[in-house]
């Protein structure tokens, strides 16, 4: 048998998590197309699935037959795949291989279900289809468990077994050890594969790790890649650095003129409309070697930041780390928040100051800078006790600052650190679980009501704590809607983002509606007036133009 290295295009298939399959005809056939003309050994044509494939547009096969339009031409020198789930694909869908579409089968299987998944590989090279196999979080299993799976793949003896990193978590040495297992216990008939992610920004090092290293074996390998490293989380080693790097090292004969016009002519849609690639949630993920839709659940539901993130990944066992089981993630994600502190003192202070005050706040809106003048006099007229939420803003005294994220709080302490040190802090436990100075520290809990996606407003926080601590007037400055320009939103241009990656538009919507909810309940006991306009003002208040 041949010695060489072969490379993997598996833009179709892994990037299908990023726009859920939707490249559009066109773009399935010219990616083909041109990566067959690229000589790219293996293209990976999407996932074969239990449902029928409807949208033309889609990489989610049902049966072959269906791929067979979007190859153009099938080169005898290229092998095109399709992948399956281990327990996701009923192999009686598939028919007998006629020849005409896909050549193989990729079968992916977990830690612990090495049989299933090869049982599987075997029913499908049946019908006549060569097969591939993907060892998921190889990185997870001992030394002894990889030899049980190797024992296991030199009995059916596929076409290539792969290391997969998949929480990209591996060191070079990670790899190394595992290569060796695999160099000196596979038969030499089996290629090794292997497919990484970037969450530690390490992908393309250990491809290339894993070619030098293979190569003194003198064993066929097999490097996954994908098109600007297209796939989920943080993605994949991008296919323009492999094949560029196998040109130069290993006598690798890609047209990298070629692969570069593709990204211009079908990538950079999706580079301007998704996300992915390395993050310091995905580094989370990495470190931690947990599934990204961990990430991707607290991220979108809580908008957590990345001190919030590591907090509740890291509390999570190892096994519970690499599964997504959202029901334990929410529990443990209140806990980190809700820390369990005594904030009855805090409570009472507060309510002996403020309950008799009128109250004004002034929320980090553009309209607080742009209002500035008049909002000074109208405190000053009204003898208010002044609330500051979430940020400090350039040229007011305020008596305090009321803060529900550890990032604003850092950023108020190190851009007013004179103002910071001297005012009165009201946070909350996810901010901080035990007072300094000049702190008051209240439970998490008591300041949300769940049931909206955006429900940790800060702005409707401070209002909720208001109505615990009986202040029954307060009037509101800079409570503007959020902008689709992050910029236009604030009075501080600078000031860093609380919500992460957020759809604008249903944020406004949610807030207008929480804030809504929370009037209704205390129209007759709480007076309410805006001193700068705000769409989110309810029918409950009155509206005061200074």
């Amino acid at each position: 048998m041949s010695k060489k290295i072969e490379l993997l295009d598996c833009t179709l298939r892994d990037g299908a998590y990023i726009n859920t399959s939707l490249f559009g005809k066109n773009t399935i056939k010219g990616l083909i197309k041109r990566l067959t003309d690229a000589k790219v050994e293996i293209i990976e044509c999407g996932w074969l699935k239990d449902n029928e494939h409807d949208n033309e547009d889609s990489t989610y096969f049902h049966v072959p037959a269906d791929i067979k339009k979007y190859i153009e031409k099938k080169e005898p020198n290229v092998t095109y795949v399709a992948m399956v789930d281990f327990d996701r694909y009923n192999v009686n869908n598939l028919p007998e291989n006629d020849g005409t579409s896909i050549d193989a089968v990729r079968v992916v299987f977990p830690r612990g279900k090495a049989k299933e998944g090869l049982d599987l590989a075997v029913k499908i090279r049946e019908k006549g289809y060569r097969i591939f196999c993907q060892a998921a979080n190889t990185l997870g299993y001992s030394d002894q468990e990889i030899l049980d799976l190797i024992k296991l793949v030199n009995e059916v003896e596929p076409e290539a077994i792969s290391i997969v990193d998949t929480f990209g978590a591996m060191y070079p040495e990670d790899l190394d050890r595992i290569l060796s297992i695999f160099a000196h216990n596979l038969k030499e008939t089996i290629k090794i594969g292997f497919h990484g992610h970037n969450n530690q920004q390490l992908s393309f090092a250990l491809c290339m790790q894993f070619v030098r290293s293979l190569s003194t074996y003198n064993r066929s390998m097999i490097v996954d890649s994908s098109l600007c490293g297209m796939g989920r989380g943080a993605g994949n080693a991008t296919t323009e650095l492999v094949t560029s790097f196998l040109n130069k090292r290993y006598f690798g004969n890609y047209d990298l003129d070629l692969i570069m016009s593709t990204i211009d002519m079908y990538m950079v849609p999706f580079l301007e409309k998704f996300k992915w690639g390395y993050s310091i949630p995905t580094y989370i993920a990495g470190m931690y070697c947990s599934h990204v839709n961990n990430i991707d659940y607290l991220l979108k539901k809580h908008r957590a930041n990345v001190k919030e993130i590591r907090s509740v990944i890291s509390s999570l066992s190892p096994s519970d780390r690499i599964k997504y089981d959202y029901d334990l993630l929410e529990r443990k994600y209140i806990e980190n928040q809700n820390h369990e502190i005594d904030d009855e003192k805090s409570l009472m202070d507060l309510k002996a100051v403020l309950s008799s005050r009128k109250v004004l706040l002034i929320a980090p809106g553009k309209s607080a800078l742009d209002k500035q003048c008049e909002i000074i006099k109208y405190a000053h007229d009204s003898n208010c006790a002044v609330i500051a939420v979430n940020a400090l803003v350039d040229g007011y005294d305020v008596d305090y600052l009321f803060l529900q994220s550890r990032m604003r709080y850092e950023y108020s302490r190190e851009t007013h650190p004179d103002t910071f040190a001297s005012i009165k802090k009201i946070l909350l436990s996810n901010v901080r679980e035990k007072a300094r100075d000049n702190e008051y520290i209240i439970r998490y809990e008591r300041a949300i009501k769940r049931g909206w996606d955006n429900f940790d407003n800060a702005m409707i926080c401070m209002l909720r704590l208001l109505d615990k601590l009986n202040v029954s007037d307060i009037a509101i400055a800079g409570f503007d809607t959020f902008s689709h320009n992050y910029n236009e939103s604030y009075a501080d241009k600078m000031i860093p983002s609380v919500h992460g990656v957020m759809d604008v538009d249903a944020m406004n919507r949610d807030i207008k509606d929480i804030y809504k909810d929370f009037r209704s309940r205390n129209k007759d006991s709480v007076k309410v007036e805006f001193i700068t306009s705000s769409d989110f003002m309810s029918e409950f208040d009155t509206f005061n133009e200074i």
